[in-house]
């Protein structure tokens, strides 16, 4: 296996170099965009496990079900507001199918009514995630639950459901490019080959929108500074605008508003790498063989979205997200049938997602849009000053929310 890896990895970077030789320097999205989506060679398109204890990386639905069980809970309540007797949830990056099934789950034993009208569409560019999804998922399937589709479905753009389109962890994988402010003035980073190996340079930026980026935020680098645009995500939530006819987009992912994700202390930017659960900011390393991510802007995310027709509902940490939906109160209702060890190690897991300081529950947001329905109160947003909380000098204030 291991042999099988190095070879996979060496032959991607045999390809980079010879595209370069071919072309000339790539900007690093390319780059990025073959070590994860290359269909030979690529991260989501091997075969190895890259989620879990055996993987390279952790996500929310892989710590506990009851993570999809309080997204489904969110959910619900969106299917009640919309009051139709189908609801459509779409999920694009589904990864192993965990929390499609979670979420299923807990609307089969919790709310009848809801798991009846709902109808769940996955969206896979991944084939090895595209092929666990389908074993996972096979029973759902079979009961007319769960379906599958194309990607260029979603790419084409037309209004096509009417529901939630949903996604964990998604938007941090899209290919970036990255920019350096140097000299006064906002150069990119583009990869080249010196003697056989590859090698960083800056030149002027490949693509306009990158110039007129950081000022429209009203963002200035320092000196020095070095920062990831992911224009791909402004593409994106385009879509989804267009995608959605009327409902929510629930969007969980790492990241934080311009503002803070381009502060002056970030000089080295967001990008981080995932091998064995190991970190690190060199994305030359095991090129096909480690995950590369970057922080989210929400503030982009949030812009974009509402030139798309998609208003904005509310951003809030998830932590706050989750304890909002009674994952404290569920936390203990589960315990009871436990053994004092069992319990133990289920609250250590679970702390995983909503502890603010060291675990998910603050670096993670939870963004949730709306299209065609005037300002709703939703649960996972409501005002956590009005709920027990059992760490009560924790200062909790008010989430983050748009208004009409």
């Amino acid at each position: 296996m291991e042999e099988e890896k190095r070879g996979r990895g060496e032959l991607l970077k045999q390809f980079v170099l010879s595209r370069i030789e071919e072309k000339g320097a790539i900007p690093f999205s390319q780059f990025m965009e073959w070590c994860l989506y290359h269909p030979q060679y690529g991260y989501y398109h091997s075969e190895e496990t890259k989620i879990g204890k055996d993987g390279d990386y952790y996500t929310g639905s892989c710590v506990h079900p009851l993570f999809g069980g309080m997204v489904a809970k969110q959910l619900s309540q969106m299917a009640e507001i919309l009051g139709r007797e189908s609801f459509d949830v779409v999920e694009m990056g589904g990864g192993r199918g965990f929390l499609c099934q979670d979420i299923l789950n807990w609307a089969q034993r919790n709310r009848p009514h809801f798991y009846r009208c709902l109808k769940y569409h996955l969206i896979e560019m991944s084939s090895s995630f595209l092929k666990e999804q389908k074993e996972r998922l096979s029973n759902f399937e079979k009961e007319g639950k769960v379906f599958w589709m194309n990607p260029e479905t979603f790419e084409e753009g037309k209004n096509q459901v009417t529901g939630c389109f949903l996604s964990n962890e998604l938007v941090d994988a899209f290919p970036v490019h990255q920019v350096v402010f140097d000299h006064g003035k906002l150069k990119e980073v583009y990869v080249t080959r010196h003697n056989g190996q590859l090698k960083e340079v800056m030149d002027k930026p490949s693509d306009p929108r990158l110039l007129a980026y950081f000022e429209s935020m009203g963002i200035r680098l320092q000196e020095g500074q070095r920062a990831e645009v992911n224009l791909r995500a402004l593409d994106w939530m385009e879509r989804v605008g267009r995608f959605l006819e009327k409902g929510f987009v629930l969007t969980v992912d790492y990241g934080y508003l311009a503002e803070e994700l381009y502060a002056p202390y970030r000089r080295s930017g967001t990008l981080l790498c995932y091998y064995r659960h190991q970190t690190s900011q060199n994305p030359y390393e095991h090129p096909g063989e480690q995950d590369i991510t970057s922080h989210v802007n929400f503030t982009d995310l949030i812009k974009k979205g509402e030139e798309a027709g998609l208003r904005f509902v509310g951003l809030v940490p998830q932590y706050r997200f989750l304890i909002a939906l009674g994952i404290l109160q569920e936390m203990d209702s589960l315990g009871q049938d436990l053994s004092q060890l069992d319990g133990l190690k289920m609250r250590l897991s679970l702390m995983h997602l909503i502890e603010p300081e060291a675990g998910m529950g603050e670096m993670f947001k939870v963004l949730i849009q709306r299209k065609g329905i005037d300002g709703p109160l939703l649960e996972g947003l409501k005002d956590l000053n009005s709920i027990p909380w059992p760490t009560p000098s924790l200062n909790i204030s008010p989430p983050l929310a748009g208004g009409d």
